[in-house]
């Protein structure tokens, strides 16, 4: 097994100790078979799933050799390809149906009393996580791999905790292969693993770069579970904070990475930020945005929906004690702070998109793709090479005729491929400034 196939092959044992951990909602397509498996649903579905994805050229064929392995599995092993297919969703923007299509929920551990109004209020979690990142040194925010929108509080941390300080910013979406990123200032294909085609992840890391941020790697190339953990915390020390002692450190890491004790990810392994709190002896402040966002069930009346219902967020919100503005945490011996997001909303693509209306929609249709479908059209920033990671995409599969791309104002080179790469059309597109 080579190294990009174990590491994927990582990925999802660590998915898969959560699912086995964590029930998934029944009124999900998941929950069947989420509640049928044993320990053998932690397993990848066949080392030949996993080897058959590496000769794919790009995520359109990966998307469609997934859609179409997808009914062959057995019941036990979808899970897997179901999180796989997903993330391919999400990098070709189709950020509704990934979330659809891996309905992955951890709520349903919270048995515990819900914040009432009277007691705690809605608040800015981009001010609130400032303000409590003032006094730390280390400060983690999680991510659904699948969902893009646990993105957008990162792209908004950026400037804010520069701002206060902090020097090095860590994507666990980066490899160590490209030497070239920082002076180049921008993404490409290779920069690391697939997660970071979804253009939301690659403008995290180009922001990063413009606000001076040293960009950082972390991945571990262990293929075991535990020893991943270990190893990317031994990265994060000896990158960081060997090299530099008065460092201060903004980490963008994937779900139960970010706890601060064991349990999330099966058994008793500990995780990245349990071992480098210990390896640093800083405490880190740990975001988690997992819990409270919206997976596109219909469930009902579970404690998300409660929690919407009582604080009707229009952002990412923290919710903080009004008499002496604690933070709120489901889970706090593992993380210190819950952020909770609001529904997707959308039209032809999700409002968050927008992000606060700094990029703006601009309409594409199929008449791009010259009558072949399936067909992504995406957007990159004019001055970038054609392997950049683009500023945002969107993958016609079937008869829909038109979409949005979002972006921010400014000059763009607009180009629609095929399934085979083969470029369709191109055009060069500026989007005016307000």
């Amino acid at each position: 097994m080579d190294i990009a196939v174990s590491r994927l092959h990582t990925r999802i044992l660590a998915i898969g100790g959560m699912l086995l951990s964590l029930a998934l909602p029944s009124s999900s397509s998941m929950a069947t078979s989420a509640t049928q498996a044993n320990a053998s649903s932690a397993q990848p579905p066949s080392h030949d799933l996993f080897r058959e994805l590496q000769p794919l050229k790009n995520d359109l064929q990966r998307y469609r050799y997934l859609s179409d392995a997808l009914p062959r599995l057995p019941l036990e092993e979808r899970i897997a390809l179901q999180q796989l297919l997903a993330a391919v969703e999400d990098e070709l923007g189709l950020y509704d149906e990934a979330v659809r299509d891996f309905p992955f929920d951890n709520r349903i551990q919270f048995n515990a009393e819900l914040p009432q109004p009277a007691e705690w209020q809605a608040s800015d979690a981009v001010e609130v996580i400032t303000k409590l990142a003032a006094d730390r040194r280390i400060v983690m925010v999680n991510e659904a791999h699948h969902d893009a929108h646990t993105r957008a509080l990162t792209l908004a941390l950026l400037p804010r905790l520069r701002a206060e300080g902090f020097t090095h910013f860590a994507a666990e979406a980066l490899n160590d292969h490209d030497g070239t990123l920082m002076q180049r200032g921008y993404p490409v294909a290779d920069s690391g693993s697939e997660y970071l085609h979804e253009p939301l992840y690659g403008e995290i890391v180009r922001q990063a770069i413009q606000l001076g941020f040293i960009v950082v790697p972390y991945e571990s190339e262990a293929g075991d579970l535990a020893e991943r953990e270990a190893g990317q915390a031994r990265q994060l020390y000896r990158k960081v904070f060997q090299a530099e002692p008065n460092a201060r450190l903004f980490v963008h890491a994937g779900y139960a990475h970010i706890d601060k004790a064991p349990g999330n990810l099966g058994g008793t392994i500990p995780p990245m930020a349990m071992l480098l709190k210990r390896l640093s002896g800083f405490d880190p402040l740990t975001i988690d945005q997992t819990r409270w966002r919206d997976i596109g069930s219909s469930a009902g009346n579970d404690s998300y929906r409660q929690l919407l219902t009582l604080y009707q967020p229009q952002g990412p919100v923290v919710l903080t004690r009004r008499a002496d503005g604690t933070a709120w945490s489901s889970d706090p011996t593992r993380h210190d702070v819950d952020v909770l997001l609001p529904p997707t909303g959308h039209q032809r693509r999700p409002h968050w998109l927008s992000l606060d209306g700094r990029r703006k929609s601009h309409l594409i249709t199929t008449e791009l793709c010259n009558s072949h479908l399936p067909c992504v059209i995406e957007a990159r920033y004019a001055h970038e090479s054609s392997d950049a990671i683009p500023a945002d995409r969107y993958g016609f599969l079937d008869g829909e005729s038109m979409n949005s791309l979002y972006l921010y104002p400014g000059s763009y080179r607009l180009r629609a491929w095929d399934v085979d790469g083969r470029t369709l059309t191109q055009r060069n597109i500026d989007v005016p400034r307000p």
